[in-house]
């Protein structure tokens, strides 16, 4: 992942933020000056380097770290001879964080700027040194420091003979005087149109997500092994328990309820637990995300049958003898809670996996419409097999089939605990699970469901394959095609269809798509100020490693031509990761509502100037800025329509010309 600032420069504002936190310096300078001659000398600007750091050459290629220059904004009684010269040639490598040939100096060094005396009274010079420096785990921003040299006894002559910005020659890409107050970049904003940022919240496309997907888990639950032969059993249970046919359709729409609030509350009780601001860290903490992912390879692994997993069966065999021994009310709750244990095994990777993408969306209600989607896919068929019993006759009997779909449930399980692994590989900047990777393991695994489906891989409880149903048949050619729809993702392709679960294209190393190619920071002050010296809008991009809807509009619409086409030539993008993980180089304490906040994370950083600046805390949020900072246009929210986006950012433009 690639380095960048780890550190508050003091030009955020003391406004906003405290002095609790110290300005790292492993750069630090020292300016003399010196007589070589009657009329001649020379400026001495020597940098004194910290071990493990480095500070950036002369000349750089663009797309890197900012060069070393000089710029004088004085010269009285001189004029400058020459180029900046240093004492020592740099280290040139090909640095794997920019992916660029750099230049820099690993210790001290000093840089010679001759001149020749002009005035009668001495002479005197001003002006400001422009560096950047890096170490192997961080990087301090473009920093610009002021320097003034003058000779003994110098006097100030009454014509001002003084140049103003006048760069030493050396320097490949020049020191641009800040056009910008940058004081005003974190002020909070008032949007054109009235829009105080106020949060959008994009519940409609997210809770509908949540909920299809929650239902869609029920009925695959429903499916499994463990589910589908307590429909019969259960049924059967209330016809004998009884007598009255209405008596037992009423308790069969009771227990199915019940069903429901079991799930209900379990949601709830997620979310009381961890709290609405604390969905997102769940659902992007790394020790979170990998235990997730070894819990549903081990699933995977028990459902082609190496072993079983099962909860102690004196918990459900207790809770079935209070069924039996109660009556009313309480004797279908505990009839209820039994169906909830002895399915765990089955359903718990559905339940976890929905809980997590609820989590992921970061609403407090997600996953309650999750879990009771959930529940009433489940709780549905109980109900209608109690109403119509005759219906019972017509099911498929428990058999083989079964064991396939638990099988075929094990291969979608494996699939999907990638996707855990990549949050946290993401969030904490590992490296581990690039997008080739991640697509190769789906092609496999793909590939091989397919085969299965074909009957060409047999586990140990699968009964033998006769010959192949119409519907196993269907199901293998869906395999296959995805697997072949996967393979161009192995040299960049969008995948736009599953962009919500592969990582984004930035971690493609082997790349041959051309589209949706662009440079983009993850530093806000970085990415202002580099605005500000080009003269363009800035787009910024509030996002999330485990966002689901920010993947989908990349995918869907940044990395289409014509919107990738526009931000190259019109914008400065700024991606700013909320969940990012990568600890800051000193935490920051803010005041927000009154409250003291400490923020000690990248991404706790950019959440808190989302929040304070724009009043808004949801991911994906767009909004485009002038070089003072303030909006060009009221904020975008996910919205998959590329014209409606490209329109947006016309309107930006257009502002920011006028």
């Amino acid at each position: 992942m690639i380095r960048r600032i780890l550190f508050v420069c003091t030009l955020l504002g003391a406004s906003l933020l405290s002095a609790s936190a110290q300005i790292v310096t492993p750069i630090k300078w020292s300016v003399s000056s010196e007589m070589t001659s009657a009329d001649e000398g020379r400026i001495v600007f020597h940098a004194t380097v910290e071990e493990g750091w480095h500070l950036y050459g002369l000349s750089l290629p663009d797309g890197g770290p900012k060069a070393t220059s000089v710029t004088f904004d004085r010269l009285d009684g001189l004029e400058l001879v020459g180029s900046l010269t240093p004492s020592q040639a740099p280290v040139e490598k090909v640095d794997m964080v920019f992916h660029l040939k750099l230049n820099w100096w690993e210790s001290d060094v000093d840089f010679v700027q001759n001149f020749r005396v002009t005035g009668k009274n001495g002479y005197s010079a001003a002006g400001t040194i422009s560096f950047q420096g890096c170490n192997d785990g961080s990087c301090i921003p473009p920093t610009k420091e002021g320097f003034e040299v003058s000779s003994p006894g110098y006097v100030a002559t009454d014509t001002d003979n003084s140049q103003e910005s006048v760069t030493a020659p050396a320097a490949a890409l020049p020191a641009v005087k800040n056009i910008a107050d940058e004081s005003a970049w974190w002020s909070p904003v008032q949007f054109p149109d009235g829009d105080a940022g106020d949060v959008h919240n994009i519940a409609d496309s997210s809770w509908w997500y949540i909920f299809i997907w929650g239902f869609v888990g029920g009925l695959i639950a429903l499916l499994t092994p463990c589910v589908w032969p307590m429909i019969p059993l259960t049924v059967s249970f209330f016809l004998k328990k009884n007598g009255s046919r209405g008596k037992s359709v009423r308790d069969a729409m009771i227990y199915g309820g019940g069903i429901i609030v079991i799930y209900l509350v379990l949601g709830l009780a997620i979310t009381l637990l961890f709290g609405a601001g604390k969905l997102n860290d769940l659902a992007t903490n790394a020790v979170f995300n990998l235990i997730f992912f070894l819990l549903l390879v081990v699933f995977a692994i028990s459902f082609f049958g190496a072993f079983d997993i099962k909860l102690p069966s004196k918990w459900s065999n207790g809770v079935d003898s209070k069924a039996e021994r109660t009556t009313g009310l309480i004797s279908i709750f505990f009839m209820a809670f039994t169906l909830v244990l002895v399915s765990f095994s089955c359903t718990g990777p559905i339940i976890g996996t929905l809980l997590v993408e609820a989590a992921s969306v970061g609403d407090i209600t997600g996953p309650a419409i999750g879990m009771g989607a959930f529940a009433l896919a489940l709780a549905i068929p109980f109900t209608l097999f109690a109403i119509f019993p005759s219906w019972l006759k017509e099911m498929p009997r428990s058999g083989g089939w079964l064991n396939s779909v638990k099988v075929v449930l094990g291969f979608l399980e494996l699939a999907l605990s990638l996707k855990f692994l990549s949050v946290a590989d993401l969030a904490y900047g590992w490296g581990i699970l690039d997008r080739e990777v991640f697509v190769s393991l789906w092609v496999v695994i793909f590939v091989l469901l397919g085969c299965y489906l074909l009957g060409k891989i047999r586990f140990s409880h699968d009964s033998e394959l006769e010959h192949v149903s119409i519907a196993r048949f269907f199901l293998a050619l869906f395999s296959f095609s995805f697997a072949v729809y996967l393979v161009p993702g192995l040299w960049g392709a969008p995948l736009k269809s599953v962009s919500a679960f592969v990582p984004p294209l930035y971690t493609q190393d082997f790349n041959l798509y051309a589209g949706g190619q662009f440079r983009e920071f993850d530093d806000y002050d970085e990415g202002m100020r580099y605005a500000a010296e080009s003269g363009r809008p800035v787009l910024i991009d509030f996002s999330g490693y485990g966002c689901v809807n920010c993947r989908k509009m990349e995918g869907a619409v940044f990395d289409t031509d014509v919107i990738s086409d526009i931000i190259k030539k019109d914008f400065v993008l700024i991606k700013l990761m909320v969940d990012d993980k990568q600890a800051l180089a000193e935490p920051i304490t803010v005041e927000e509502n009154g409250k003291k906040v400490t923020l000690s994370s990248v991404g706790d950083k950019w959440s808190y100037l989302q929040r304070s600046k724009f009043g808004a805390n949801s991911q994906p949020y767009y909004v485009m800025l002038d070089n003072s900072g303030s909006p060009l246009a009221s904020p975008y929210y996910y919205d998959e329509d590329v014209d409606k986006f490209g329109e947006w950012l016309a309107s930006g433009i257009e502002n920011y010309k006028n």
